[in-house]
């Protein structure tokens, strides 16, 4: 795919982002083949989305990282996208249900980095990246399912649209962490005080970790390392609850504490 036919092809991603209709089926010169054009369309609609007063991209998102994901998306690989700092929520926010095409919720750990992580000769794993995390919280995403039939995309554009990511809200920071049983630690989500679902650690790649050190390996093979300062979302331990009505969503995970927020 050359520049321009990238370049079109984030200008066709940006529009329902930007309040236009949903997501069309891809024309074929659009329908990026690979996952490498998928992530180049990516960086191009960053640069359209933050021209349109969308932020900079302050944190990141792994899609598909639990098998109950991949089985739900039919994706057997995690998938890496950068979230806007204006879809950046503390928790107990209200978000208007209007800024989404149809709004879903995901919980998830969030990991604050102290530390870059830069490409490393053996590749990062779990106590690597661990050294370079500050604190880890409570985390949702906000999903948005804005395609006619997401189902008719190709993988690689998914990719490149940031794998439905709208937005995330994040609960306070815990730098006590060290002592948690990643791998054991549940999560579960409510939904106006019912459980909608539940998970562990584990479901995200074996270990929470290993998540992070995959998206380390794969943003230094861009040339684009993770900072210090930004967040990492890991994945949802529960399948997405697609929200259909003001509803107040809150995630909690055993010794990180709860984030919340009212779609209203």
């Amino acid at each position: 795919m050359n520049e321009d036919r990238i370049g079109d092809a984030a200008q066709f991603l940006a529009r329902p982002r930007m309040s236009g209709p949903p997501t069309p089926a891809a024309p074929a010169d659009l329908a990026a083949a690979t996952v490498a054009e998928g992530y180049a369309i990516q960086r191009a609609l960053h640069a359209v989305l933050e021209a349109a007063g969308h932020g900079l991209c302050s944190g990141h998102k792994i899609g598909c990282t639990t098998p109950v994901m991949q089985a739900y998306l039919g994706i057997d690989h995690p998938c890496a996208g950068e979230v806007f700092e204006a879809t950046v929520f503390g928790s107990g926010a209200e978000v208007s249900l209007q800024r989404f095409h149809k709004v879903g919720v995901e919980c998830e750990i969030a990991a604050r980095l102290g530390a870059d992580l830069p490409a490393r000769a053996r590749g990062h794993g779990r106590d690597s990246v661990a050294d370079a995390i500050e604190s880890l919280m409570a985390g949702i995403e906000l999903v948005d399912d804005r395609y006619a039939d997401y189902r008719a995309l190709p993988v690689p554009l998914l990719i490149a649209d940031d794998f439905f990511n709208a937005g995330v809200v994040l609960g306070t920071p815990v730098t006590d962490w060290r002592g948690l049983d990643l791998a054991a630690i549940e999560g579960v989500m409510t939904i106006d005080g019912d459980e909608a679902g539940r998970g562990v650690g584990a479901d995200i790649l074996g270990h929470p970790l290993n998540a992070l050190a995959w998206l380390a390996d794969h943003r230094a093979a861009l040339g684009t390392p993770l900072r210090a300062g930004e967040f990492v979302m890991l994945g949802s331990v529960v399948k997405t609850v697609w929200i259909d009505r003001p509803s107040t969503v809150a995630v909690r995970f055993e010794g990180l504490g709860e984030a919340s927020v009212t779609l209203a």
